[in-house]
């Protein structure tokens, strides 16, 4: 590993098409990056390991949505708002940024993307917008993104919205895995006419369809993945709700190898006057792990204290 250097690089994928910026960082973690949809479709650890789930039946043909990866949800999730569904950025063609914000963090493996409206977006969503991606990885390995919307509106009007990193996860099975951090917490229920519940279990376990919003949850959230003796911590700023989705077995026949855990904002919509901007952000983090009578190991959460 000596003299390794951290990189980005630009690749037109040949099966498809379409361009992606590969991060390879000097430790041994990479990600991947499409220009559509500004997603992020691989994470690999120092050593290399997938840490996230993209749909063998994924479509990378615009203008569907990549089934995978970390889509960006933005001005709306699933049918909370009046346009598509997850929002029209996910299907949408970004740009490179030319000149990003100063970066939040002091990774030097990062790649910054833009999105604009566009004459489509106007005839649905009449705003004007600018809509900013960070991705970086970090030294050990963390993923983290950052988005910043700013209102551009000329004609003096407001808009909202609501936005959510929809991240599919690669598990071992679904049934070996648990969410902590969100007992005790009201969630709208989307397979229950969103109704509002409040979780009962020291954990969110899996054995049928879940499809959850969890409000105001704290800022870290940690998924357990048993099999693979793996954490993931997820941290979150400016994003109060998670989004908990499993699709089963009658939806998705590779229900079993993946979870949807994301920030997200959705109870309490984002307003920005002309010129505001917001901005928010998601790190995760992938721990070594084991899991024995309910207690994590101490070595991790020690790991996770320094976090």
């Amino acid at each position: 590993m000596a003299g390794r250097a951290s990189s980005v690089e630009r690749v037109k994928e040949r099966a498809t098409g379409l361009d992606k910026f590969v991060l390879r960082e000097a430790r041994g973690s990479s990600a991947e990056v499409y220009l559509y949809g500004g997603q992020v479709t691989s994470w690999k650890n120092n050593s290399g390991e997938q840490q996230l789930f993209l749909s063998k039946k994924a479509s990378f043909k615009p203008p569907k949505a990549i089934r995978g990866g970390i889509q960006i949800c933005f001005p709306q999730l699933g049918n909370h708002g009046v346009v598509e569904q997850h929002g029209f950025a996910r299907n949408r063609l970004w740009s490179v940024d030319e000149s990003p914000p100063l970066p939040d963090t002091t990774s030097d493996c990062h790649i910054d993307l833009i999105l604009k409206q566009s004459e489509e977006d106007m005839k649905t969503w009449p705003h004007s917008y600018e809509l900013r991606l960070q991705v970086a990885l970090s030294p050990r390995g963390d993923l983290i993104l950052t988005s910043r919307i700013k209102n551009k509106n000329a004609d003096g009007k407001p808009f909202q919205f609501t936005f959510a990193y929809h991240t599919y996860f690669s598990v071992s099975d679904i049934s070996e895995v648990r969410v902590e951090g969100l007992d005790t917490l009201d969630y709208h229920d989307n397979l229950q006419s969103k109704i509002r519940c409040t979780e009962q279990g020291d954990a969110v376990v899996f054995e049928s369809e879940v499809d959850r919003i969890y409000l105001s949850a704290p800022p870290k959230i940690v998924t357990i993945d048993h099999e693979k003796k793996r954490t993931f911590v997820l941290r979150k700023k400016e994003l109060p709700d998670v989004v908990v989705w499993n699709p089963w077995d009658r939806k998705a026949k590779e229900y079993k190898c993946m979870l949807c855990v994301g920030a997200a904002r959705i109870e309490k919509p984002i307003t920005l006057r002309p010129g505001e901007e917001w901005q928010g952000r998601q790190e995760i983090s992938p721990v070594p792990s084991s899991y024995s009578s309910g207690l994590l190991d101490p070595e991790m959460i020690q790991q996770m204290q320094r976090i």
